[in-house]
């Protein structure tokens, strides 16, 4: 007998007939004998639908209403997929995320799990029941219900497969696994068998939405084995484990990601500690930033650019407005008419070539690069937006298509 964390997303359970679905495949592992915590999205477009209900009524809503708000969606599901177990007679409970025993932080929209308290969780197990989980929510130690930003349901999962010490997280999605490249984009593209930790911790960064960033932290930390597999097919997957990487480097795949800004603050004083306090600004509202470039100084005044989520915009310039005030630059610029493209692997920065063979491909389709950021894992371009897609399909030409892609040693 073995304890499985599923998660199935908000595809997976777009309307009834698909929560049947759901459920067929949840009593398949049950009479198999194994134990199983089912984490679920809300159904299809809900939590976009919720959140533009409360866009209309004012353009930025108070960040605790709208968790109130957006934790009803995930509520919808799990109890309509409790039902339709029992209907076809498997013993279920449905838990809302504070019920279930995730203690978050009190940042609303985009709250961090600080514990999972599993022992309710463990008594349904052992009284023979599904334990199924609203995925993307927790409440705080005062009660007060939070989300964990977008993608928050996998969060939710490999949090509860860890702190539960599952044997294995599942998670089903409308795609068979990872890929080389997103495949409405490049059909060619390849399932990826086994990918690394560090690599599918990359590939979430940058775009990749099949499994989201934080999940992919606590699986790692944890050493949760994580299958990412499709909910219509019952072929396997893509395996995310901890695996050795072959010395040379190897680029794995392509990601891309239309949903940035560039922002420029212009005019900035040329001074210590300016950068940081603009750094840390940003950081009390929780937004990331990427592709930090600052200008060679000029008469006291220096220029900082980066990029951030689109979804962070609003609290961008919302920040920056108040900031302005202390510091007296000269100005702002916000450009979303950019997209970022990256090729991810191990140990690809490292080899120059690789660099070169990127940039040479984007040149050789007249694509102007904006800013350049790398890591050992990755290197990322920002580049117009409308030369994302070509862009993308030219890169996996240059770096997979017209080979082998190399797994991982032992897969």
């Amino acid at each position: 007998m073995s304890l499985v964390v599923q998660k199935y997303g908000g595809s997976s359970v777009a309307d009834l007939e698909r929560i049947r679905h759901v459920a067929s495949r949840v009593r398949r592992y049950f009479l198999e004998g194994h134990r199983l915590v089912v984490v679920v999205s809300a159904m299809g477009k809900t939590t976009d639908a919720l959140l533009a209900m409360a866009r209309e009524l004012h353009p930025f809503p108070p960040e605790r209403e709208v968790d109130m708000l957006l934790a009803t969606g995930e509520q919808v599901s799990i109890a309509l997929l409790s039902i339709a177990l029992f209907a076809q007679g498997v013993p279920s409970i449905s838990l809302t995320g504070g019920q279930a025993g995730i203690i978050t932080t009190d940042v609303h929209t985009k709250a961090r799990i600080l514990r999972v308290e599993v022992e309710r969780i463990f008594r349904h197990l052992n009284e023979g029941k599904v334990v199924i989980v609203a995925g993307f929510q927790g409440v705080t130690e005062d009660g007060d219900i939070t989300t964990l930003g977008r993608g928050g349901s996998d969060t939710t999962a490999c949090a509860l497969a860890a702190a539960l010490r599952a044997d294995v997280c599942e998670i089903y999605t409308d795609v068979a696994g990872v890929f080389t490249a997103d495949p409405r984009i490049v059909p060619e593209a390849r399932k990826i068998p086994r990918i690394s930790y560090d690599e599918m911790s990359e590939m979430a960064s940058l775009g990749a939405k099949v499994l989201q960033l934080r999940a992919v932290g606590f699986s790692r930390l944890y050493q949760v084995r994580v299958h990412v597999r499709s909910t219509f097919l019952e072929e396997e997957g893509t395996w995310v484990e901890e695996v050795e990487n072959m010395e040379e480097a190897k680029v794995r795949a392509i990601t891309h990601s239309l949903e940035v800004v560039k922002v420029v603050l212009l005019g900035v004083p040329d001074e210590p500690g300016v950068a940081a306090l603009i750094l840390r600004t940003l950081a009390d509202f929780s937004v990331s930033l990427d592709m930090i470039i600052q200008s060679e100084g000029r008469e006291g005044k220096k220029d900082i650019a980066f990029v951030i989520p689109q979804e962070d915009e609003g609290k961008v310039r919302r920040a920056l407005e108040d900031l302005q005030k202390t510091l007296s630059f000269e100005g702002v610029k916000f450009d979303g008419d950019v997209g970022k493209v990256s090729v991810v692997g191990a140990g690809v920065a490292n080899d120059p070539r690789i660099a070169f063979r990127m940039f040479d491909a984007l040149a050789r389709c007249g694509v102007n690069i904006d800013m350049i950021s790398t890591s050992n894992l990755r290197i990322s371009c920002l580049i117009p937006k409308d030369r994302v897609e070509e862009s993308v399909q030219a890169l996996h030409r240059t770096f997979i298509s017209d080979s082998e892609v190399i797994l991982c040693e032992g897969s």
